[in-house]
């Protein structure tokens, strides 16, 4: 029996549950809800999508959790001190899904979509010159699963695509930095800046003042990643400013936004509902299946996060 452990309605858990059963047809998945205290006693592994870590509490030899969500920032803070090892979900089709949204709101903003709209607004006629995708300057900060397929995607579609990492790594026809040298020498030569990075204690308000005035005047930012890893005051601070002229927003510090942010209502930001990349139940569900099953013939636990780094 392998426990579901979740904070989603119960509706949507039990579309989950019945999902995985029918992809791991020798198990038998369950609602926490549903166990007694006595089964829990032989649980080894759980699935988990955003649990309540006070319930992970009751498995006493829990050696693992399965995460269905590629983020699982959280979990790792609360599980900092445990034995428990934590196997998010790492899924080519989360990464297809995450470049197609890079690359749509890219596009957004290098064919000036916003400022369009704006004139249509105001009934204004005005063209402005056009820039080529190859003199369009996209810098990523993170190349990991998602990070590289949204450069490849990028750099495939004409753009000029830089991406930095905390350690250097190499893709092709991808000019890489990495460390905080190279980090500013992306920042410099970004038209727009596309943050895809995983949140952490050293990337927790990473995009702030200091790090977008490195970016060129009039430059554009897209956060796909969480919302604490940018300073929301000294973002709309530098909007106020004209130093950055838009922000493409889709995750922030609480979700739903509240209905009175001032975000909601601001000219040069694109408020998105989380959106960017959902799971997709169907390939979720088979990853996750071919990782238990290699579990219970081998003993051995997928690759999992780094309790260190977060990721």
């Amino acid at each position: 029996m392998i426990p579901f452990i979740s904070q989603l309605p119960e509706q949507e858990q039990a579309i989950w549950i019945a999902a995985l059963n029918q992809a791991l047809p020798n198990e038998t998945i369950v609602a926490f809800s549903n166990m007694s205290a006595a089964e829990k006693t032989h649980c080894q592994l759980a699935i988990v999508a955003n649990p309540d870590i006070s319930q992970l509490a009751e498995f006493e030899n829990l050696k693992w959790l399965h995460s269905v969500w590629a983020g699982v920032e959280r979990l790792m803070m609360a599980l900092a001190d445990s034995t428990i090892e934590v196997v998010r979900l790492i899924d080519p089709t989360l990464s297809q899904t995450m470049a197609e949204a890079v690359l749509a709101w890219s596009l957004y903003l290098h064919r000036e979509m916003p400022l369009y709209a704006q004139q249509q607004q105001s009934k204004h006629w005005q063209q402005h010159p056009h820039v080529l995708a190859s003199d369009r300057r996209i810098g990523i900060l993170g190349l990991g699963e998602l990070g590289q397929a949204s450069a490849q995607q990028l750099q495939q579609n004409g753009f000029k695509v830089m991406g930095w990492s905390r350690t250097a790594k190499t893709i092709e026809n991808i000019t890489t930095y990495s460390g905080a040298e190279g980090l500013t020498e992306m920042l410099t030569q970004s038209d727009i800046l596309v943050c895809l990075l995983p949140l952490t204690s050293a990337t927790q308000g990473l995009i702030n003042k200091a790090l977008l005035m490195q970016l060129p005047k009039a430059s554009r930012v897209i956060n796909f990643a969480r919302g604490a890893i940018i300073n929301t005051p000294e973002l709309l601070q530098m909007l106020e400013l004209g130093h950055i002229s838009h922000a493409v927003l889709d995750v922030f510090d609480q979700e739903p936004l509240s209905a009175d942010s001032i975000l909601w209502q601001h000219p040069n930001i694109t408020v998105l509902p989380h959106i960017s990349a959902p799971t997709n139940m169907e390939s979720a569900c088979e990853i996750v299946a071919k990782n238990i099953q290699r579990f219970r013939a081998t003993g051995e636990i997928p690759p999992s996060v780094d309790k260190i780094n977060g990721y």
